[in-house]
């Protein structure tokens, strides 16, 4: 028996955050991957920042969502960070490397100050 799934998406431009809330399992990745098929679907969508600070649970089913989500926006450059995971669900990034630690951050800001920096890099000509 699963919870309900809530789904935001805001932003506009090339970044869209997805906070993700309850339970991401067997019965509600379908959900999410209808939610995020015209982000992912975007040219001008290049990051993606899952929001998992409220997500509860995320089974196989949810894990196949966030490779699909790294896979269609890497395969143009773009990329897929986890921000705020609550301890249950950075365990299970860390055992299956789903997400390699270096894209998980514990807030918001801490994402925002990882991607600021990487941006900074970029323009500078140091991330060639």
């Amino acid at each position: 028996m699963s919870d309900d799934l809530r789904i935001s998406i805001e932003g506009s431009g090339p970044k869209r955050t997805c906070a993700l809330a309850g339970h991401l399992d067997t019965h509600t990745y379908q959900m999410a991957d209808s939610a995020l098929e015209p982000v992912l679907a975007d040219p001008s969508v290049s990051l993606l920042v899952l929001d998992l600070s409220e997500l509860d649970y995320i089974s196989s089913a949810g894990l196949r969502t966030v490779f699909r989500a790294r896979k269609t926006l890497g395969a143009r450059g773009g990329k897929v960070v986890v921000a705020n995971p609550q301890p249950q669900i950075r365990k299970v990034f860390d055992l299956v490397k789903a997400v390699p630690f270096s894209e998980i951050f514990s807030s918001m800001e801490e994402a925002d100050a990882y991607l600021d920096a990487m941006q900074k890099r970029v323009l500078s000509g140091e991330d060639d």
